[in-house]
Order: structure tokens, then sequence, then C-alpha cells
């Protein structure tokens, strides 16, 4: 299933207006493609959502969940510290229009803020959201490299003077977590290869 099939499943749950589905998707495909979107694309909620169908069965809520990837980056500037917020926002307005429950906007709205700090939650099915969203950090060291450089060039309007040293303080906030990823199953995958990574990042 593609992406755009999958936003129409999702949003069949709560409205049946194609017309009002299809505009959504619409922003949301312009959105991600963004000039300067070199990682925060489509192809990391396609990653997302790869991750997310081996642990499908342990998630409670998966329209929820579905709704939080593909709006959790939707609004994406390297220089803006309050994208999660704007995301968030721009989240909420749209599942309005496609008719979403208040309480099911407002949990969407909570699991794209948990974005920003990435801390472990109460609640079961953001940890697998926060835990897809870095899987990154825990591919072969060739696919992580490769997703390094594609960060670097998000940032590019910042010269290294600035950009490693900022890079460096995000990658030490991760590795002086306890663990960082929040679920068993993502944490027994990624765990020990996530730190190798980020520790040969700091190096170079």
């Amino acid at each position: 299933m593609n992406l755009k099939e999958r936003f129409q499943q999702t949003c069949f749950s709560f409205t049946q207006d194609k017309n009002i589905i299809e505009k959504s998707w619409i922003e949301i495909e312009k959105k991600y493609a963004e000039k300067g979107r070199h990682y925060h694309n489509l192809n990391h909620l396609e990653n997302m959502f790869a991750e997310l169908e081996s642990v499908k069965n342990k998630i409670e809520n998966f329209n929820i969940l579905s709704f939080s990837v593909f709006y959790h980056d939707v609004i994406y500037n390297a220089s803006s510290k309050n994208n999660e917020e704007n995301s968030a926002d721009f989240g909420k307005f749209q599942l309005e229009k496609l008719n979403v429950d208040p309480s099911s906007i407002e949990k969407t709205v909570q699991q794209i803020i948990a974005t920003k700090s990435h801390q472990q939650s109460d609640d079961y099915d953001t940890n697998y959201l926060l835990d897809a969203d870095l899987s990154i950090l825990g591919k072969d060291p060739e696919t992580y490299l490769d997703y390094t450089r594609k960060i670097r060039k998000e940032y590019s309007v910042y010269p290294d003077l600035l950009y490693k040293p900022g890079r460096k303080k995000v990658l030490k906030h991760f590795l002086d977590l306890e663990y960082i990823f929040k679920t068993e199953y993502f944490r027994e995958k990624y765990e020990v290869r996530a730190r190798n990574n980020i520790q040969m990042e700091m190096k170079s």
C-alpha cells in the first residue's frame, strides 16, 4: 500500500468525503516535497510505516498513530525551533476538516509534540511513534552515513562553525538517555547499533 492509499484508508474511518480527503493529501504531498527537504520527506514517512507494520498488533489506535506519522514533520524549517508545534497546529486544522473526533485530534497533537523531546511516554502508542521516527539511527553504517549527509544538506544555511556544535549537542542528548528507544521491540532491534553509529559520527 502506498502512502496516498494509506492516508485515504485512514481518513475513511472518519469521513466519506473523497474531495476533502484528496485536498488533504495534496497538502501533505506538497509540504513534504518542499525544496530543501533531503531527509524529512515522504521517504521518511514510508520508512516509519514500514517499521510500524512489524508492531501493528501492539498498537492500540493505528488510525491516530498514522495521522501522527503523516503530520509530525509537515512543517519543517531548519532555522525554526517550533516545527513540532506548528506541525501539530497544521495537523489539527486538517483533521477537523476530515471530521476526526476531538479526542483523536488531541491525541494526535500530543503525539506530534512528543517528537520534539523524544522522552519516554506513559502512552505506548506514542513510544512506538518515537521509535519509528528514530529508527534510522540504528541502521547499517552506510545508511546512517547517508542520513547524516542529508541532514547536513537540510541545515546548509548554517556554516560548520555553527552546525557542528549544534549537531554534537543533539547526538550527546541521545547518548545521555538511558535508552534511545522506548519500546522493547525497537530497543532490541536498534539500540546497540544506534549508539555505535552516533559515537562514530561524534568522532568524525
